[in-house]
């Protein structure tokens, strides 16, 4: 059994010498399965193995029979041991969460405390492939696609490992009868009120009976085949996900191209997935009918906004679809007003929202010389036309400008619309404005009041640096 462990961890390059393994041990025939035969291992293949257990506080003196039983295991066989207790079922309800999937995110959040606390590069974990055959069939009647069907990988991002997937239950319990190990048993597993013992005590086993007596080997098999396949798709799509996510780590906020919405569908959904993940920086709370969601969204029209788990807000900000945070805490609205007597231009920078501003005079300057379409962000007016003062402030309800070219007046608000900038950041562009009047709405246009003509003797010129 150790040479077959052995040639599986190899061929899926899962250990390296020097490695540190965090075992995760509930103490039942898998996890002890899984321990023992790493410690066999552990001079030939040079690593440093450890155990985590999580009482999940769920099977009342079990539970404590259970964790005791890991620390005596662990003292015998010389193992560094860690144990912590968390009530699962007030955690799931503090944060709305399934029991089952609250128990996972306080696992990982356990080991992942260990790793960092403790040195440890790996975790790796108990499935077999019965367990693969199971999650298979739970997913399948679930709904799912390729990624689903393809089950539990042998390894993921480089540190949560499964050396044993390669067994099945049956060689787990031979293996523990030989080694005359005595593991704890959860009895829960025999009880039919969950959906995965179902499968695992009736459909499974009807199955062998009655259609493929190998079906476990054969949906491990076709797990593999599936994990080739969507590999390839998932090296595609992640070339497409850099293409078209564009990350704001700072505001955290990432934006998905409208143009992503033109690709094949079977792309969109890995890359919308991929942007969810990585976003929220977690595997687990996603459905297929939340992706399908985002993707119905990018049809509507703008401002139309769906609420997701971790928090997440998406919104379809004219055909882009954007995702951040519901929680408004990160963006800081200056309301400030900066006023700068127009005698004392020149005399210092001016810091307001995310820019630093730098205005100097031309005095007796030929327009014929400036190059008045230089930037975005260096802009020059007609000082003389200012009567005393020149005014930083973010917007207000109705104001106007206006712009340069035109003779009337027109709402700040249907600028921003037809400029298609985004609501959240209305708030944040400064406007200049010399005395009442609006000049400049920074980086989208300026006034046609104070701009540069034939007759300009005295000029200003403001040059706008965006803070990093």
């Amino acid at each position: 059994m150790n040479k077959k462990v052995l040639s599986y961890i190899i061929d899926n390059n899962l250990i390296k010498s020097g490695d540190k393994i965090l075992v995760a041990f509930s103490g039942g025939p898998d996890s002890l399965c899984l321990l023992n035969i790493l410690q066999e291992l552990k001079n030939e293949l040079n690593i440093e193995i450890g155990a985590a257990h999580l009482n999940h506080l769920l099977r009342g003196e079990d539970a404590f029979k259970d964790e005791e039983f890991v620390i005596n295991i662990c003292k015998e066989k010389n193992i560094p041991c860690y144990v912590k207790r968390v009530d699962i079922n007030k955690y799931s309800k503090e944060n709305k969460l399934s029991s089952e999937l609250a128990g996972r995110n306080v696992r990982y959040d356990f080991f992942d405390e260990i790793l960092k606390k403790e040195g440890f590069n790996k975790i790796a974990t108990a499935h077999n492939a019965n367990d693969q055959a199971e999650t298979i069939i739970f997913r399948l009647m679930r709904g799912t696609g390729l990624e689903g069907l393809s089950g539990i990988k042998v390894s993921r991002d480089n540190k949560i490992i499964r050396p044993i997937l390669c067994l099945s239950r049956r060689e787990v319990e031979k293996y523990i009868e030989e080694k005359d190990l005595n593991p704890r048993i959860d009895k829960t597993n025999f009880e039919k009120i969950y959906n995965r013992n179902k499968i695992r005590l009736d459909i499974i086993p009807y199955i062998q009976d009655n259609f493929n007596k190998d079906i476990v080997k054969t949906l491990n098999r076709m797990s593999l085949l599936i994990q080739k396949d969507n590999a390839f798709i998932e090296r595609f799509s992640i070339k497409v996900y850099n293409e078209y996510c564009k990350k704001d780590n700072d505001s955290k906020i990432f934006i998905l191209d409208k143009k992503l919405f033109k690709e094949d569908e079977a792309i969109v959904t890995r890359v919308i997935r991929n942007a969810l993940t990585d976003y929220s920086q977690s595997h687990y709370d996603f459905e297929m009918k939340h992706i399908y969601d985002i993707l119905e969204l990018s049809k509507k029209e703008t401002g139309k906004i769906i609420d997701l788990p971790k928090n997440i807000s998406v919104e379809n900000i004219y055909g882009d679809i954007k995702i951040s945070s519901r929680s408004k805490e990160n963006i800081i609205y200056d309301k400030r007003e900066i006023a700068i007597n127009k005698k004392e231009i020149g005399k210092e920078k001016i810091n307001f929202s995310n820019y630093e501003f730098i205005m100097s005079i031309l005095n007796n300057q030929s327009n014929k010389s400036l190059n008045l379409k230089e930037s975005n962000l260096v802009k020059y007016f007609d000082l003389d036309k200012i009567r005393e003062n020149v005014l930083f402030r973010t917007r207000k309800n109705g104001d106007k400008i206006i712009p340069l070219g035109m003779r009337g007046q027109k709402k700040l608000k249907d600028i921003f619309i037809n400029m298609k900038i985004p609501k959240e950041s209305r708030d944040l562009i400064p406007l200049i404005c010399f005395d009442d009047e609006i000049a400049w709405i920074v980086g989208l246009k300026i006034s046609d009041s104070f701009k540069v003509t034939n007759n300009s003797k005295n000029i200003l010129k403001i040059v706008a640096k965006r803070k990093e």
